[in-house]
Formats: C-alpha cells, sequence, structure tokens
C-alpha cells in the first residue's frame, strides 16, 4: 500500500473519532428522549412547516411515544459505547427452536440457575423442595407460542442447548403432564411444566424478557436470580460481570471504522474478524476454523433435515402446513434459469425455518426466528456454487461481524426492535457472507449488508397466535432472497456512489426500534397478530 492511502486511512480513523465525540457532545442539547437527529429533522420541519402555512404542527410539537428504555445497568447497553468485543461462538450458537430469545436464551438461563444450585451448601440442598421460574413481559405474553415453559423445565432438570434431543421437547408438547425429578445433592424433588409460571406482561422491568428463578425450601426461598434474555440466545443477570476479554488488534464499533482499518492494513473484512477473534477470545485460528466448520455442518443438517421432511402439520393452534419439500421439488423441475435460482433458495430456507418452528435445531444467525435465512444462503453457495469450505469460513467471519455491528449499535431481539432487528440483521449478515465468499472488496462487503438491511426497515414483529410460524417462515426466504439482491446490486454497481451507507442504516434501525409501538414488538397485540382470524 502507498504511504499516502496509509495516511488517508489514519486521517479517516481520527475524523470518525472526532466525529463520535462531536455527535456526544452535541446530543447533551437534546431533551431527553429523543434522538438528536430525529428531534433536529422535526424541528426543521415544524418550522418550516409553520412559515409557511402561519399554522404550527401540533403533532411536531409532541414527543413520540417510547416504550420504556433498557435499564442502562445492562451490559447489552454499557457494551455500545465501546469497541465490539462479541466472538464466534457468541454469535453461532446451536439450539433448539422456535426462538433464540424466548427458548435458547430462557433454557440456558434456567440451566445456568441449576448449575449455581448445585454449588450450594449440602445444609441449603437438604432443605429443598422445588424450583420456581417466572415469566415475564414478551416472555410471558408469547412464551406458549414459543415453547418457554418447555425450554425453561428443560433447563432446570439440567439439559443444555446445544445437546437436548429434540424428541425430548416434542415429547412435553405431546404430554405437558410429566413429572422429572431433580437431583440436588443428596436431595431429589420433582419439576414439571406447573413450576413454571407466566407471570405479568406489563411492567417496569429491566429488559422486555426477564425472568426470575427460585429454588424453594416449601415457602423459604434458597436462592432467587433475576436474569435477561437479551436477543440472539445471549443472557445477562442482575449483578452481571461480563467474563475478561483481550483486547481486539483493530479496535472498531462501526462499519467506517473496520473499513478504515480494511484499507490501511491492506485486508480483508474476515482477515479483520479473524485477527480480533483471536485476540479477544485467546483461541487459535485452527479453533475458530474448527467451530465455525461446526456450525458449517449444523447449517446443512438442518436445511437437508427441512427438505427431507414429509409435509405435515406444525404444532400450535394455527395448524400450518410445510412446504419446503413441495416447492424444493417443483424448483428441481423449473427450466428458467433465474426462477430455478430463486426458489431454491427460497425452498432452502423454508426449510431451516420449518425446522425451527418444529423446535428442532438450529443456529443463531443472529437469531431462532430468522435461523432459515444464513442456512439458505450457506447451502446455496455449498450445494449451488460449490464454494470451498475455507470461502464459506471467510463468509461467516464477516456476517458475524455484521451481526455484532447490529447488536452493538441497535439490537438483535424482534422483543426491542421488531422483526427488523431479527431478519433484516440475518439478511444483511448473509449478503456479507456471499460477498466475503466470493472474495469481493470490504467496501462491497459493507455496501452488500447495507442493501439488504436497508429494505427490512420499519418491519415489525407480530407472530400469529406468538408462534413463531405467520409471518416468520416465509420471512426468511424472503431475508435469504434479498440478501443475494443485496450483494448483487453491491457488486455490479460503483461502490463509491452508494449514498447510504452501513452505519446510517443501523442507526435508522435503532431509531425505528425505539420510536416502533409495543404491540409490534413480539407481543403478538398488532399487525397479523389480530388481523388473521384462527378457526
Amino acid at each position: 500500500m502507498l504511504d499516502s492511502e496509509a495516511d488517508q486511512a489514519a486521517t479517516q480513523l481520527g475524523e470518525i473519532s472526532r466525529w463520535r465525540d462531536s455527535f456526544q457532545l452535541a446530543a447533551a442539547d437534546v431533551p431527553q428522549g429523543h434522538d438528536r437527529r430525529a428531534f433536529m429533522m422535526r424541528s426543521a420541519m415544524a418550522t418550516a412547516i409553520a412559515a409557511l402555512t402561519g399554522r404550527p404542527m401540533a403533532a411536531f410539537a409532541q414527543a413520540p411515544a417510547q416504550p420504556p428504555p433498557l435499564d442502562p445497568s445492562l451490559d447489552v447497553v454499557k457494551r455500545s459505547k465501546g469497541p465490539v468485543m462479541t466472538t464466534v461462538d457468541e454469535m453461532y450458537k446451536v439450539g433448539p427452536g422456535p426462538s433464540s430469545s424466548h427458548t435458547i436464551g430462557p433454557m440456558r438461563i434456567t440451566y445456568d440457575f441449576y448449575q449455581r444450585c448445585t454449588k450450594l451448601p449440602a445444609a441449603q440442598l437438604n432443605q429443598a423442595t422445588a424450583l420456581k421460574v417466572h415469566l415475564y413481559g414478551s416472555l410471558s405474553a408469547t412464551g406458549k407460542g414459543h415453547g418457554t415453559e418447555r425450554a425453561c423445565l428443560a433447563g432446570i432438570i439440567g439439559k443444555e442447548p446445544a445437546t437436548i434431543d429434540p424428541a425430548f421437547l416434542d415429547g412435553l408438547a405431546a404430554d405437558p403432564s410429566q413429572v422429572f425429578p431433580v437431583k440436588l445433592g443428596g436431595k431429589t424433588f420433582n419439576a414439571s411444566l406447573q413450576d413454571i409460571v407466566f407471570d405479568a406482561v406489563k411492567g417496569d422491568f429491566k429488559h422486555p424478557n426477564t425472568m426470575t428463578c427460585k429454588l424453594m425450601a416449601r415457602d423459604k426461598v434458597l436462592l432467587e436470580q433475576e436474569y435477561y434474555s437479551v436477543g440472539g440466545g445471549f443472557i445477562e443477570w442482575k449483578g452481571y460481570v461480563p467474563p475478561k476479554k483481550g483486547a481486539p488488534k483493530y479496535p472498531y464499533s462501526v462499519m467506517a471504522e473496520v473499513l478504515a482499518h480494511c484499507a490501511k492494513a491492506n485486508i480483508s473484512v474476515s482477515q479483520l474478524a479473524m485477527a480480533n477473534e483471536m485476540s479477544v477470545s485467546g483461541k487459535s485460528e485452527a479453533e475458530i476454523n474448527a467451530y465455525l466448520d461446526k456450525i458449517l455442518g449444523a447449517m446443512r443438517a438442518t436445511v437437508k433435515s427441512g427438505l427431507a421432511a414429509p409435509t405435515s402439520t406444525l404444532p400450535g393452534p394455527i395448524k400450518l402446513k410445510t412446504k419446503a419439500g413441495d416447492v424444493y421439488k417443483k424448483a428441481l423441475e423449473g427450466t428458467k434459469p433465474t426462477q430455478r435460482a430463486i426458489a431454491l433458495v427460497s425452498a432452502f430456507a423454508l426449510a431451516g425455518s420449518e425446522e425451527n418452528a418444529r423446535g428442532h435445531l438450529v443456529i443463531t444467525a443472529p437469531t431462532g426466528g430468522s435461523a432459515g435465512v444464513m442456512p439458505a444462503v450457506i447451502f446455496s453457495l455449498d450445494e449451488g456454487a460449490k464454494l470451498p469450505d475455507d470461502a464459506l469460513r471467510r463468509g461467516l467471519l464477516a456476517g458475524a461481524l455484521v451481526g455484532y455491528l447490529g447488536k452493538h449499535n441497535a439490537t438483535l431481539s424482534g422483543a426491542e426492535g421488531g422483526c427488523q432487528a431479527e431478519i433484516g440483521v440475518a439478511s444483511a449478515m448473509s449478503a456479507a457472507v456471499i460477498a466475503e465468499a466470493y472474495g469481493a472488496p470490504p467496501q462491497v462487503v459493507a455496501n452488500s449488508a447495507e442493501a439488504a438491511l436497508e429494505h427490512h426497515l420499519g418491519m415489525t414483529c407480530d407472530p400469529v397466535a406468538g408462534y413463531v410460524q405467520i409471518p416468520c417462515i416465509e420471512r426468511c426466504a424472503f431475508g435469504a432472497v434479498k440478501a443475494w439482491t443485496g450483494y448483487l446490486i453491491a457488486q455490479n454497481e460503483v461502490p463509491a456512489n452508494r449514498r447510504v451507507d452501513f452505519d446510517t442504516t443501523v442507526s435508522a434501525m435503532a431509531l425505528t426500534a425505539k420510536e416502533m409501538n409495543s404491540k409490534y414488538k413480539e407481543t403478538s397485540e398488532g399487525g397479523l397478530a389480530v388481523s388473521v382470524t384462527l378457526c
């Protein structure tokens, strides 16, 4: 690289830092509860309209309805103020569907609590008579449709998301009256779905997905912990302290910094991501690649299982018929290449998403509700384009980086940001996967992700009857197709001519999430959830 190019990249990094500092200072002038840019735009528009018409607009004088903000003590909030520190094994997790925040997260939580209980003194454990779990907020509102109570019960009897046999959860759905022994030290007592309580939906919670776990000695509480399922299978608890990690080799908190690092060091997005994975996690490149291979294998398996499954009716009151196998078979018969390609990608996504709806093992990329998107893209690059595993691993690294930025600067949770935060981010991650796998330069990778995310902005999360079926399953197919569209546009345009950058679009998603009515945030209180009539 020429010295002048390196100097330019360094200057760009400095400008990014100064821009962020000045933005934070200017934001102090904005009234509390308002986004700065939105406030300034509204103010300017209101002033202009008042000047032209002579009449002020009352609507602009009022602040938009805001849901309760996330508690600032949550680590997911604190982390948005420093460099990205997330790693691939945190982003890509294997676990049972249908939801990362409402199934995998709660199971991780109750398993964590079970492990805490095992470490209590024998004298306390000898008093134990029950384990109780209380679900609040969105977990309570739509938990039945997500199988949250079954996931919670599995966790408190010692089962982990990554290794649980989906047949266990299917069995609980078929026979909810089952009772299981829980052994803690020398004491054994029973646990059942009666120990999982769907509690208050509305309240002053630190996070929309709040739950508590208690070890009881009849009416006496021996141990209690408040937890939060913060999206994408990530969990926190009251008093949570994040694990110690190494410093990233290339610190970044926005895509602009990623691109500046890539330009200065003359590296690709996946090379930057791998360097950071190694420095933050302390793992070797071989260890990280081994984990990525595990994820690739799981993604292939979920698509193959979904395609091979016979047409059936998914669990729940919707009585939705599966269609992945039918779409796949007809796509193979197609003679028009373009239509055939789109139909195949759609079939792959339907297959992964239907496996999620069945409650089978899926991969968070970034969430369970969006679990059909990236596997479909990987399968199309693998089975269709015949790209080598090394290219797919590079793609997964670039996709993870995009997911990190979505989590860092906005949200991955439908309960916080609607479906734009799940399908939208999944599509953006997958567009980056395609671009990086094909060896596109960093700017094209960023533009691909931006294009895919931009055209999901404002998408609501309105699962019918609280089940991750309608509109979730087909949305995965659209997300996968949009990922390809985003890449193809970015690859064929003049990269420097793209008017909207990735960071701007993530900021728009965060603002939209903040101002979105809570009815459209995984509560099943609006949209299709109320307009679709179930017979």
